[in-house]
């Protein structure tokens, strides 16, 4: 297959399967759509396909407002209106054209290179958001009507589109679509992702970390379990304040770098030994 492959970045770990998906996605031309939980990657996955494959990378922050329109162009009718009674010197009231502006999908299409795209958390907008965006995603254009004119991409950008399942996402929308799942990573890759990070570590340092905060995420009672992200913060922070590895092992030091919901802070305050020791048996 003739396409531009991907097999990772250099500060992005990905496993075999990830790197298989993604580069499947690519080769049919098909919107990669990634699950998994919060900080396993699925955002940062698309700045690591832009930096291997050295293509632009269009960030669509999708939010409870969005509408998919608004990915392809927003009509700044106010602005015209207020040009047309006090004037500008920058715009012509009369060139419609001067009061379009591209959004994110719209960018995409237009530019006169291939770029990766991402559509951020698509889950957080409208049930309908996915629905609206089936014909621009499968035949890659657009019509805007103020306009009279179809916008067609130039280039089929490499579309990545993560969602944190907070919504049933439609089956017409899935169709279209490559799916991958994101493991947490276990803690061999979690061990490799730390040393992308922090190269220099201890070995004795970093074991303590991963045993204590694979501890910390056994603990049923714990409602938001620590992140990726949030264990390489933890670190950074461990390593800045220079603990020892006996500091480490005894005790959580900056708890609160890991845990981030008062119930569970204040669970694991009063009950951690306890805690810890069931699970170290278990």
């Amino acid at each position: 297959m003739n396409f531009d492959q991907f097999s990772g970045a250099s500060k992005y770990i990905t496993s075999p399967e990830l790197k298989s998906i993604v580069n499947v996605s690519i080769a049919l031309q098909r919107p990669l759509l990634v699950k998994g939980e919060p900080g396993t990657g699925k955002t940062l996955l698309a700045h690591a396909i832009s930096e291997a494959l050295e293509k632009p990378l269009l960030v669509w922050n999708v939010k409870s407002t969005s509408k998919a329109i608004d990915g392809c162009y927003t009509y700044d009718t106010v602005q015209r209106l207020n040009d047309s009674r006090f004037g500008s010197k920058k715009r012509n009231v009369d060139n419609v054209e001067d009061y379009i502006t591209l959004g994110k999908l719209g960018q995409a299409f237009t530019t006169k290179e291939q770029v990766v795209l991402l559509i951020d958390e698509i889950d957080k907008a409208d049930p309908e958001f996915p629905n609206d965006l089936l014909q621009e995603l499968d035949i890659m254009e657009f019509y805007v009507n103020e306009l009279q004119k179809t916008i067609k991409a130039v280039h089929r950008p490499i579309v990545i589109i993560t969602s944190n399942n907070e919504k049933e996402l439609p089956d017409a929308f899935l169709r279209r679509c490559v799916f991958h799942y994101i493991n947490f990573p276990d803690k061999e890759l979690m061990r490799e992702i730390v040393h992308v990070h922090f190269p220099d570590i201890k070995e004795k340092i970093l074991e303590n970390c991963l045993q204590q905060f694979y501890l910390l995420r056994m603990v049923k009672q714990v409602r938001k379990k620590p992140s990726t992200s949030e264990l390489i913060d933890w670190i950074g922070v461990l390593l800045k304040a220079g603990l020892s590895e006996e500091d480490i092992e005894q005790k959580i030091p900056f708890l609160g770098t890991l845990i981030k919901k008062e119930v569970d802070l204040n669970y694991l305050k009063h009950y951690r030994k306890d805690i810890f020791e069931s699970v170290k048996e278990k």
